[in-house]
């Protein structure tokens, strides 16, 4: 009797542990999926695909770029501003996604953005929202 329900007991634990798991896997597909967005946005200078994966709050936080000795916050409507301008964006670049990790209804993930104009390193932020779509709330780039 005891090794049944120990039996029983090892197969939900074992089958909890799995939808764990599958959660998490395509949750960081659907984590990599909105950055891809977000890089294809900004590569080809679209605010549309931009507003459909940038939160209402996000932020670009600029540490010592640029010369500057202090840190920047740059809001998502001065951003999209600057996409639309063409100030900003406009370089294809190669995108490496590594490190993503979830923790609930956030994430975080690494990414290199290399082109031909700038290479920078990325630490990303996005929240999951209501409707189950990750939006990037804040973009802490590095230039290389």
């Amino acid at each position: 009797m005891n090794t049944n329900i120990s039996n029983i007991m090892m197969t939900v634990f074992g089958t909890m542990v799995f939808s764990i798991a599958q959660g998490q896997e395509t949750g960081v597909e659907e984590v990599k999926k909105t950055i891809m967005q977000f890089a294809t946005g900004a590569d080809y200078q679209d605010s549309i695909i931009l507003e459909e994966v940038l939160d209402a709050n996000f932020t670009v936080v600029m540490n010592r770029l640029f010369g500057s000795e202090g840190v920047a916050i740059m809001p998502r409507e001065v951003y999209l501003a600057k996409i639309k301008n063409k100030e900003f964006g406009g370089d294809k670049r190669e995108v490496t996604i590594s490190n993503v990790t979830i923790n609930g209804n956030t994430a975080n993930a690494l990414v290199s953005f290399k082109g031909s104009k700038m290479t920078f390193v990325s630490t990303l932020l996005l929240v999951l929202t209501r409707e189950d779509k990750w939006k990037l709330v804040a973009d802490l780039p590095n230039v290389i």
